[in-house]
């Protein structure tokens, strides 16, 4: 297993190269300022419904890339290997999650179609920028994820609640993310939600459904935006025979920069 001193520092490359060793880690604050995306790989007879699904939800489910059936390949990062170059995965069976994992390339079949969606960890480059704590770094922590009460539009057979991702803002910093994340749109944009977590159906911010709990500093407010986690909980809505994704928090680093993805300041 590689040893990583200084994760923000890497080249994507190396980080890559890190994960297929062996390392897993969260990768939140790692290769600072390129983009990372979610991962989702369903068997070519599924791939129309999520494909529809993401087009129809495009705020949890930013699509980035599209491969052809079989290939492990990306523009994203060319030579890199999408079945070995996640820090974990996961993979399920019939809307069950079977097994998690550091490599799924003996699991990739030659009909499995992968989607790249936009992930939130893109756009914390230019809250980090702007001097806007984030909690789960300070505290060496996953980001907290929830499944909301928000029903996210069927597309064909997948179906499913959106699923968001919680970062605690300090009050007089809300609207600066806002504005920071919403220039964005293409790795989630702006915050679904800000306040009151019942509003989104979360009785417990201090129990996410995925990742970690984050403690709060004095004065900050909750602030929630869609996560690319949501085709996780429509996979286990709509049950499909078999499909890979990225473990939560744990993500693919692309060689493109965040700076690409912004469409105004």
């Amino acid at each position: 297993m590689t040893t990583v001193d200084d994760p923000a520092a890497l080249t994507p490359d190396r980080a890559r190269a890190a994960f297929r060793d062996g390392t897993v880690a969260p990768t939140s604050g790692w290769a600072t300022g390129f983009t990372q995306t979610n991962l989702i790989a369903v068997p070519r007879d599924w791939a129309y419904d999520v494909l529809l699904f993401c087009q129809r939800n495009p705020r949890p489910c930013p699509v980035l890339d599209v491969t052809d059936p079989g290939s492990t390949s990306t523009v994203l990062a060319p030579g890199a290997d999408l079945s070995r170059d996640l820090p974990s995965y996961r993979v399920w069976r019939d809307g069950e999650l079977a097994e998690e994992v550091g490599d799924v390339s003996g699991l990739w079949p030659e009909d499995l179609v992968a989607f790249s969606i936009g992930c939130s960890f893109t756009f914390e480059t230019g809250l980090l920028a702007a001097g806007v704590p984030l909690r789960h770094l300070e505290q060496g922590r996953n980001v907290s994820m929830y499944v909301t009460n928000r029903q996210c539009r069927p597309a064909g057979r997948l179906h499913g609640p959106m699923v968001v991702s919680m970062r605690y803002i300090p009050a007089d910093r809300v609207a600066e993310a806002i504005r920071i994340s919403g220039a964005m749109p293409a790795v989630h944009g702006a915050p679904v939600h800000a306040g009151d977590p019942a509003d989104l159906g979360i009785a417990d911010p201090g129990r996410p459904d995925f990742g970690d709990a984050v403690e709060p500093a004095a004065g900050d407010v909750p602030v929630f935006w869609a996560c690319g986690v949501t085709p996780q909980a429509a996979l286990m809505a709509s049950r499909p025979p078999f499909a890979i994704t990225h473990s939560p928090g744990h993500m693919f680093i692309t060689d493109h920069r965040d700076s690409e993805y912004r469409v105004s300041v």
